[in-house]
């Protein structure tokens, strides 16, 4: 028996394929159908013997998407590579890709405009406390993304340059717009003795991420003076002893399959997210810090010793304004200062990532809270994604659990949060055994993690005169290692030494501020990998092909470079400078030695992604 086509049909109508495969007509061959699928037969002649040989196809489901095989009985039979190429084609043009619009509100609920589209996300956020409230916001970012990517070349203008004469005194020497990572970065800054105003368009301290990290990384936040050892140990909701990273393989040649990668001491400290940010909020406060929150930013007019805000208090719908000599911007993802800065182009990547924290519900045998997933697949692509799922233990019985994959960005198709929402909330059981209905959901966690390809430390703008963007807003991170909460705290001490610098002498042109950037050199490099596990909008590739690349990256990686694991923060120090870039439709890479790292250790890294481009230059 010899396997002649595995291909993902993108559909989670099963039973429609299998209508369609029982009522169609090959080019040759004797059609039987089965339960799941239908044989060809072919009668042939071998000498003077009549023999037969026959063609076995048949469908499965999993992660709610379909799934064709077909197997060869005996000899290669008349005419095979034609019937497989025309089976291939007709399935293609009767199953295209589709990518689904999230349903218009009009007068209704959230919970009864979506009800029919997504059932199961609908079912299970109505079992979380405020989850009206919370998929309200799943639902205002999936619609603020797809605006922001469908109108690139035509981004709202929030930021205006215009001549001042205004000599009143300024209330502040620092705005930051967003709370959630802002106020880490506002709390130092205030603590250094600047007056610092926060704008947060949530109640403070709501938070739809959970955050993990090791404790060589914290201990950055740590010398800073903004925690002590004893907040820091107060802050942890779990410490877990090893984490894995594994990648399906069932249907990946033999140099393709890894075994479980072990990264003690990586992403393995789970941080309570919002006590972090209340602490951080008190600690502001006493530094002489403001906050306005439930407080939507509307624009900023820069001009002479100044930037001016306006914004919209929410609750009253009040205007509000105030000034300061530098505005931070800090929204994240869907920030409509950091699309003008860029001409409407922000982001090369994104990963759509949706979750829940779960209490109580799962079998002793099912998971044991010391381990964590850092990263792991169950099935190959899914509806033009390979799903990744990440699970994390918290306090006492608690597990944060994400399901995400690597995206471009594409106006067609900008990534949806609500349809992975229904993809999580089927698939769960599948990735680990459990009773739906048992969970004891706390809350959801989501959002649309960015990423932008850069080559060098200038290609990406950042600031404006008085102006200057951190975090995600920034986005000069792969959106494989470099996100959020573990970037900001990495690049935290260099990023307000030279903010305060600046402020101290009065450095706040474009020119200056575009030099405080969180840039890497090795970002390039992880931003590739991150790229090799998109599936380009509207292509068929191999189904198992990204677990086949990933698998061979780790197995090379896990045999050689144990003291280098993927999330570790010990990727930004390595001592290899690798640059990535292509030149017609092929993957180069320039290698420069750098920092501590043994030369022999530096070429095994190469062929790790030796490995990986061979593999991926392979015709799907």
């Amino acid at each position: 028996m010899k396997e002649t086509l595995y291909i993902e049909i993108p559909t989670f109508e099963t039973a429609a394929v299998l209508t369609w495969l029982h009522q169609y007509t090959p080019i040759a061959g004797q059609k039987r159908n089965t339960l799941d699928g239908c044989t060809l037969s072919f009668n042939v002649t071998s000498g003077s013997n009549p023999i037969s040989e026959e063609l076995s196809i048949f469908l499965w489901s999993v992660q709610r998407s379909t799934y064709l095989k077909v197997f060869r009985w005996g000899d290669p039979v008349p005419a095979e590579s034609a019937i497989l190429k025309q089976l291939q084609h007709d399935l293609r043009q009767a199953f295209p890709h589709q990518y689904p619009e999230p349903p218009a509100i009009e007068g209704q609920s959230i919970f009864e405009a979506l009800a029919d589209r997504y059932p199961l996300t609908v079912r299970y956020f109505q079992k979380m406390p405020n989850g009206e409230y919370s998929l309200d916001r799943v639902y205002w970012w999936e619609q603020r993304w797809r605006e922001s990517v469908r109108r690139p070349q035509t981004p709202k203008q929030v930021i205006f340059q215009q001549d001042s004469s205004d000599s009143s005194p300024i209330a502040y020497d620092l705005i930051y717009v967003g709370g959630a990572l802002g106020v880490i970065h506002a709390t130092v800054m205030a603590r250094l003795g600047y007056r610092v105003l926060l704008i947060e368009r949530l109640p403070y301290g709501y938070m739809n991420r959970e955050w993990n990290i090791s404790r060589d990384e914290f201990q950055s936040v740590i010398q800073l003076g903004l925690f002590t050892v004893a907040e820091f140990e107060g802050l942890i909701a779990r410490e877990y002893v090893d984490g894995f990273s594994k990648f399906f393989d069932a249907n990946n040649p033999t140099v393709a399959k890894a075994p479980v990668l072990h990264t003690p001491g990586v992403l393995n400290v789970a941080i309570d997210a919002e006590k972090l940010l209340h602490l951080c909020g008190e600690k502001f406060k006493a530094a002489g810090g403001e906050i306005w929150d439930e407080t939507e930013f509307e624009r900023a007019d820069i001009g002479g010793d100044r930037v001016t805000i306006h914004t919209t208090h929410l609750p009253t719908e009040r205007d509000r304004t105030a000034q300061g000599r530098l505005l931070i911007d800090a929204m994240g993802t869907a920030s409509p200062i950091a699309w003008q800065l860029n001409g409407g182009r922000a982001f090369d990547s994104v990963c759509p990532t949706v979750g829940a924290v779960v209490k109580r519900g799962f079998e002793p045998e099912v998971w044991d809270a010391q381990y964590g997933d850092v990263l792991f697949t169950h099935g190959d692509i899914s509806r033009g994604r390979q799903l990744i799922w990440e699970l994390f233990p918290g306090r006492d019985e608690e597990l944060a659990i994400y399901l995400f994959h690597y995206h471009q960005v594409n106006a067609e198709n900008p990534g949806s949060l609500l349809e992975m929402y229904e993809d999580f909330f089927t698939i769960l059981p599948e990735y680990r055994r459990c009773n739906m209905d048992a969970l004891e959901w706390k809350k959801p966690t989501f959002g649309y993690i960015p990423g932008h390809f850069s080559t060098s430390g200038t290609d990406r703008r950042v600031a404006f005169d008085r102006l200057l963007a951190i975090g995600d807003a920034a986005s000069l991170q792969s959106p494989l290692v470099f996100t959020g909460f573990g970037s900001l705290v990495r690049n935290l001490p260099r990023l307000t030494d030279l903010l305060d610098t600046a402020l101290r002498h009065d450095l706040l042109r474009a020119d200056h501020l575009n030099q405080i950037r969180a840039y890497q050199s090795n970002v390039a490099v992880t931003w590739m990998f991150s790229k090799g596990m998109m599936v380009p909008t509207g292509k068929f590739m191999q189904p198992q092909k990204v677990n086949a690349m990933l698998n061979t990256f780790l197995a090379s990686w896990r045999r050689k470079l144990p003291k280098w694991p993927i999330a570790s923060s010990k990727t930004a120090q390595a001592g290899l400078c690798l640059t990535a870039w292509q030149s017609r439709r092929r993957v180069k890479i320039r290698l420069c030695c750098c920092g501590s790292g043994s030369w022999p250790e530096q070429k095994t890294w190469c062929a790790g992604w030796a490995a990986i481009s061979a593999f991926r230059s392979k015709p799907c």
